[in-house]
């Protein structure tokens, strides 16, 4: 399954919403040294249970990400 996220990075909260179909998700960490990718990959695997890979979007705030 793939989905769609747009990331918020050096935010003051850590929280995922859904909007249309979506995910936003405000992380913490600043943009570097694929630190968000990193914290992202975490959030999303405690979220939905599964096994998380970036498909696209490495360095972009709009990523798509496939669940198996």
């Amino acid at each position: 399954m793939k989905i769609k996220v747009k990331v918020h990075a050096n935010s003051s909260k850590e929280e995922i919403k859904r909007v249309d179909n979506i995910y936003e998700i405000w992380v913490k960490e600043k943009p570097m040294q694929g630190k968000v990718n990193a914290k992202l990959i975490k959030i999303l695997k405690k979220y939905f249970k599964k096994n998380i890979r970036i498909k696209s979007g490495f360095t972009s705030r709009n990523k798509i990400i496939e669940l198996y």
